[in-house]
Parts: C-alpha cells; structure tokens; sequence
C-alpha cells in the first residue's frame, strides 16, 4: 500500500480508500470479513455518509469494526452530511447546511459508528440556500467539541469551494468527485482549451488545476461507473475498446483491469484518492492491486484514448 497526505491536514492515507455505501446489505460476518480485507491490503480510511441505507450502512460498519477489534486510533473515518431525506420514501428533498441540522447529522453518525469522533467531515453536495454564519458556527462548535478533525467537501466547484472558505476557520482538505475512465470531464476539458467542440465546455470550473494550486485533495468516487450511475464499463460490451486495452495493460502488469483501472487515476499528479466500493473480498484485493502499479504516460494515455476520447 501507498500512502499520501490528504490536503495539507498531516493526516497519511491509503492512496485507496474503502466507501461503506453499500455494507448495509451484508451480515454481520461479512462485514466484518470486508473491513478485514481492507484492513490486511494496508487501507487505513473508510468513508460513509448519514444518508447511506438511512444511516444503517454507518452502524454495520462501526459494528463491523468492534467486531475485528480494531483499534480506532489506527483509522481514518469520514463521513458526509448536508442532505436531508424524507423519512417515509428516503428521497432527498433538500439540502441543509444549517448550524441544527448538521450538528444533529453528525451526532447520528457517531452513535452509528459507535466512536467519539470523525477524523472528516465532508459537506455532501451543495446548498445554494446555505447561510455561511451559520455553517461557521456549526464547523468551529464540532471542531471544539472534540468530534471532527478534519472538513472537507464533495461534489463542488472551485467558486463554490472558495465561498465556502471565506466563512469558515478551517481549512477545506479535500473535495469528493466522480473520476475514472468512465466519467473523465475534469481532464477532457484541459485538451480541448481555446476550442469550440463539446468536449471544450466547461462543466466543473478547473477542477484538477484549482485542486492542484490549493492543495486539496480529490478523492474520486465511483471509479468504475460510467455516466451517473449508469453502469460499471468493466467487461461491458458497450466499452470494447477500453476493456481490450485494460486487458492488454494489466497483463503487462500482471494485475486485473480494475487494478489498472485505479492505477490509472492514481497516476495523476494531482495524488487523488480512490474510493473503492466492492463488497467482494476478492475484488476489493484486485482493486486495491492497482495502488502498486506505476503507469507509464503512453499507458495513461492509451487508456485515455480507448475511453473515447481523442486528443486534438
């Protein structure tokens, strides 16, 4: 395993990350037998957030922790806050950068995880409602009270990320993003400057660049999915292309394609993070592979490329 500081926060993470969305489909056994396996590949950062399966998926985890008696200072664990979802269908109706219900979120959150506090804290998308007095008094109140280290965000843009800055004390270490072969705008749009085609728009302000002058990391999210959610373009038809090439690259390497996958974010410069969501023992080790494999930049490239983009 390999392991980068997040942000400037002094905190050394595993360059691979383990996202506990969907543990709250397993037994306690598995779990347990999940977290383990992270554990033993050397990641040492677990993510979740208080709306995942309705706050279950954080209490199967912090369970599943006690149950591999693992000692909670040797672990980084990060949650997200800021939406609000109805109770009775689950549908978010809103999000809630407000002082009561942030502080009220993260107290749920760590009865779930069964711990004292959260290394970070991530804004989960968004509030454009957000009243920025309010978001300070709540950051400066969790920071004083000993139950949040750290602060981030997630799914926000440069200019959004500097509003957000300007009103609170603590410095925003890191910014979670959708990234991987399958959702590749934030470089796209750097190849196509000055020009008038569609992959020349725009969408997320500078992203990589911003990230890279303020030092924050991007922590990428839903690595293998293509689009919103639209599937996993590993062994999907609808990819031939990429998936002959993750082929051929991996068995250069002698690892999966999901492996190569991961290596190839990891081999930005930007020093991302990737969050991993497999809650297959086997895969998650296949996966977490990739943080031992250096790409060379024709190999970056080549992958690119077969992803269906084109350099111009």
């Amino acid at each position: 395993m390999r392991y980068a500081q997040l942000g400037r926060s002094g905190v050394n993470a595993s360059r691979v990350a383990l996202g506990v969305m969907r543990i709250a489909d397993k037994s306690g056994q598995d779990a347990a037998d999940i977290v383990r396996t992270a554990l033993d590949a050397g990641i040492n950062f677990f993510d979740t957030a208080d709306g995942y399966a309705g706050g279950l998926s954080s209490q199967r985890f912090g369970t599943a922790l006690k149950d591999c008696h693992v000692d909670r200072d040797s672990i980084y664990i990060q949650t997200k806050f800021g939406i609000f979802r109805d109770e009775q269908s689950g549908n978010i109706t809103r999000y809630d950068f407000t002082k009561e219900h942030l502080l009220q979120a993260l107290d749920g959150e760590l009865a779930n995880l069964q711990t004292d506090y959260v290394d970070f804290v991530l804004l989960h998308r968004p509030d454009t409602l957000v009243e920025l007095d309010q978001l300070a008094e709540a950051f400066n109140q969790l920071q004083n009270e000993g139950k949040v280290r750290h602060f981030g965000v997630s799914n926000v843009n440069p200019m959004q990320v500097e509003l957000l800055q300007s009103a609170v004390d603590q410095k925003l270490e890191v910014n979670q993003l959708q990234f991987g072969l399958g959702h590749t705008g934030m470089v796209q749009q750097e190849f196509h400057v000055n020009m008038i085609d569609a992959p020349s728009i725009d969408h997320d302000g500078g992203l990589i660049s911003y990230s890279r002058l303020k030092h924050m990391t991007i922590q990428a999210w839903s690595p293998f999915q293509y689009g919103f959610f639209e599937g996993v373009f590993l062994d999907n038809p609808k990819f031939p292309a990429l998936n002959d090439m993750l082929d051929r690259v991996a068995g250069d390497h002698g690892v999966s394609p999901s492996a190569i996958a991961v290596a190839w974010i990891l081999r930005h410069p930007a020093l991302m993070q990737v969050l991993l969501g497999s809650m297959t023992p086997s895969r998650l080790k296949g996966m977490a592979a990739g943080v031992d494999v250096r790409l060379s930049a024709q190999e970056w490239y080549d992958l690119y490329v077969a992803a269906g983009n084109d350099l111009p």
